[in-house]
């Protein structure tokens, strides 16, 4: 294996440059030679999630784009966004490797027992840097799959898996007893609808079209709420109600979404109240914000009295919280379920030439229900 490979490989950057745009350039390495406890792996499918493009693309504005050069030389320019320079400031200059996960062969393994056990295995691996050819990553970031599945299989192993696991751990860990789940409808969604329905638990799913709503039901949510409904807080507060749902994890970050919810969620916990207190239900609320949809503000309005938290949720921190053990107890029920409850499925397959072209990046950053990319790096 080692002497068929080439000698570089191509990786994936984006660039904030000083001049106010953003740019997506290819990078050729040499292929780094492996440590005792290290594997190289060719990575042949990684996808294009909600947090790969928050590096990658989330700050252009994409109608501006266009690309340059061809090959190797291949270069996508975009405009950044209004009003987003303050917070892209720190990454001037600065080329920043995306792709948190992705699945591959393992082509080159270091001399200890656990890195020569995965030569010529396809293995899952989560990083932070796999939208290019060749990865070299410790064998404790690679998750072996099970025999017959493939790379395009295994490319989502950890993040949407881990996030909807780690939601439904979460629950539990904190002592509630069902949660609610914003931008329902998304990959991630529709897994953490199989994984609640699999567990017995209660979700309330929200969504913001009527067509999201129809697609959840279809696959067996009983409780779908259209944010964009005339009726949507009393819709919430009912599935609330019912299902004693004080936990909700919301994708969208920005805007009035999150306060919403809390509002409804203090309308459940006061149904039978007769007289409130100045200080509101004694019903502990918490709203966990673990995405970035929207990039405007965070706005709270404080009418959900004061048993209440409001904090950010992310998969990293979460798996060090659980600890070793229980991370790898998860991640083998991802291995053991990975074409059921963890399936994922792509609209569309691209190389990594082809995620610089500007009528892609338009169709990619849209992060459209259905539109899920994955890029295999290896054509």
């Amino acid at each position: 294996m080692h002497d068929t490979l080439p000698d570089t490989g191509l990786q994936l950057r984006s660039l904030v440059t000083d001049d106010g745009y953003l740019k997506l350039i290819l990078k050729s390495s040499p292929i780094p030679e492996p440590g005792d406890d290290e594997v190289v792996v060719r990575i042949e499918a990684t996808p294009i999630n909600p947090s790969d493009q928050a590096t990658l693309i989330a700050p252009a504005d994409v109608s501006t784009g266009k690309t340059t050069g061809s090959g190797a030389d291949t270069v996508y320019t975009a405009k950044l966004r209004p009003g987003l320079e303050g917070r892209v400031k720190p990454r001037i200059g600065k080329p920043l490797a995306a792709g948190n996960e992705g699945a591959g062969t393992v082509v080159k393994a270091g001399a200890s027992a656990a890195a020569q056990a995965l030569l010529g295995k396809t293995v899952a691996v989560m990083d932070g840097a796999l939208y290019c050819q060749y990865r070299k990553v410790n064998v404790m970031q690679c998750l072996p799959l099970n025999e017959g599945t493939s790379a395009r299989d295994g490319a989502s192993c950890f993040v949407n898996p881990l996030t909807a696991l780690g939601m439904v751990e979460t629950m539990r860990r904190e002592g509630f007893k069902a949660l609610i789940h914003t931008a329902a409808a998304s990959n991630l969604g529709q897994m953490l609808n199989r994984v609640c329905q699999k567990d017995g638990i209660d979700l309330v799913n929200i969504v913001r079209k009527p067509e999201q709503v129809e697609l959840l039901k279809s696959q067996g949510a009983k409780y779908v709420c259209n944010s964009s409904d005339d009726s949507f807080m009393s819709d919430l507060t009912r599935a609330i109600e019912e299902t004693g749902a004080y936990l909700a994890f919301d994708a969208t970050g920005g805007g009035e979404l999150g306060s919403r919810i809390l509002t409804c969620m203090e309308k459940a916990a006061l149904k039978d109240v007769a007289l409130p207190g100045p200080y509101g239900s004694d019903t502990f609320k918490q709203l966990y914000i673990y995405g970035s949809l929207d990039l405007s503000p965070t706005i709270v309005h404080r009418n959900f009295g004061f048993s209440w938290g409001i904090n950010a949720w992310l998969l990293t921190p979460f798996i060090a919280k659980v600890g070793p053990e229980r991370a790898g107890e998860l991640r083998q029920r991802v291995a053991d379920e990975l074409h059921t409850t963890f399936a994922s499925h792509y609209s569309d397959e691209v190389s990594l030439l082809d995620v610089l072209q500007a009528d892609v990046v338009a169709e990619y950053s849209q992060q459209a229900t259905g539109k899920k990319y994955l890029i295999n790096p290896s054509r």
